[in-house]
């Protein structure tokens, strides 16, 4: 296993993903955005917003212009859900968000591009100091607004509900489990007709912060199967990779013997394995999830008493906890050059963070709200936010 050195991965993220500095491209974007919102806000979709407005906060401040961010696939129906909502109330506002990949998020905001990144995993310290000149001099902050299980989906014909231990798992997306009716996934599983089928995982493509929480938990809770440091981008040559979470799933659902991971909402219908916990197979739930975070500290690396990033607890054995999960970040600058970027991004947090904002996204992708506790943290740091 490679030493931990944080700084030389935030490199190589650096290195993998060029930063786009092009206006066009952002615009591009932009203007694909918005004609998805315009889709599902009037025909409705099961995969994001319902035809009927998100529901708001009655005292919902808003704001005249526009806001971009970029970043989390995993976060990309949650934001179409939380800009659905804030739109609707707030006529002269249009908000952007990019879905390219947590990596490319944090690399756009760190070069000015977009006023917000959304992220699966929080700003490390090298990013950080990358980014002062983009804030001003002023230090970034990650705020935890979207918490939501990993789910490892499956294409077994005649199969849907599949046991897997931390360890089998990991010898799966190692590549050293080959076929389904492998001893080590047929003793967890008896009463499953698994094929003789050959095994093929799906990883993503792209710098993704899904990819980093996947691996991060299976260096904790398998590590003697898993001989790979945690990172957002899969560490040996695929059998078969695809960009983004949508991307995952939908080569899951038409691939026999595929398997991969994706967020909660990207479910769409596919069978998900519960996972071994302790003596026990837990299957994936918010609830469960809900647990680790709550358990959860914040990192000993944090910028501030405003940066909330959580030092997750990926191997616990808690009985009726979900460790596979990912907590994604809205990561902005705590001071701002320019004031009106500021003002837009605080109004548009506050929202994200409200219980209404919190409860239309859980609504639609199963994901966990934020407790009493972390939402008082959240718009503590949101205040904080200045010029």
């Amino acid at each position: 296993m490679l030493p931990s050195n944080k700084r030389t991965r935030t490199q190589s993220r650096s290195q993998r993903h060029p930063r786009h500095r092009s206006g066009a491209y952002r615009g591009a974007a932009s203007a694909a955005l918005a004609g998805l919102l315009l889709a599902t806000t009037a025909c409705g979709s099961d995969d994001a917003v319902q035809s009927a407005p998100p529901a708001v906060p009655d005292d919902l401040e808003c704001f005249s212009g526009s806001l971009d961010g970029a970043g989390s696939s995993a976060q990309e129906n949650a934001m179409t859900t939380w800009i659905a909502g804030y739109q609707s109330a707030c006529e002269d506002a249009r908000i952007y968000y990019d879905s390219i990949g947590s990596g490319g998020g944090r690399n756009q905001f760190i070069d000015g591009a977009v006023t917000f990144a959304g992220t699966d995993a929080a700003m490390d310290p090298a990013e950080n100091t990358d980014a002062l000149e983009r804030c001003g001099g002023s230090d970034t902050i990650n705020l935890p607004a979207y918490v939501v299980a990993i789910a490892v989906v499956f294409n077994l014909e005649g199969v849907d509900s599949l046991n897997l231990r931390p360890d089998t798992m990991a010898r799966i997306f190692n590549q050293d489990i080959t076929h389904w009716n492998d001893p080590e996934i047929t003793q967890d599983n008896p009463e499953a007709d698994l094929p003789d089928l050959p095994i093929t995982p799906v990883n993503r493509a792209d710098d993704s912060g899904t990819t980093e929480n996947f691996t991060n938990y299976l260096s904790a809770a398998a590590a003697e199967a898993w001989p790979h440091e945690p990172g957002g981008q899969w560490p040996i040559t695929p059998r078969e990779s695809a960009q983004g979470n949508s991307g995952i799933a939908d080569t899951v659902s038409r691939a026999e013997g595929a398997i991969g991971y994706v967020e909660m909402s990207h479910l769409h219908g596919l069978s998900a394995a519960s996972i071994g916990v302790g003596g026990e197979f837990v299957e994936i739930a918010p609830e469960a999830a809900a647990q680790v975070v709550a358990d959860s500290p914040r990192r000993e690396e944090n910028t501030s008493e405003y940066d909330l990033a959580l030092d997750l607890d990926y191997g616990t054995t808690e009985p009726g906890s979900y460790p596979m999960v990912l907590v994604s970040y809205e990561t902005v600058c705590l001071n701002y050059p320019d004031p009106k970027e500021a003002e837009r991004v605080k109004a548009f947090l506050r929202y994200v963070v409200s219980p209404e904002g919190q409860q239309e996204v859980s609504a639609e992708t199963d994901s966990t709200p934020v407790n009493d506790s972390l939402r008082a943290d959240l718009l503590a740091s949101i205040e904080a936010i200045g010029s």
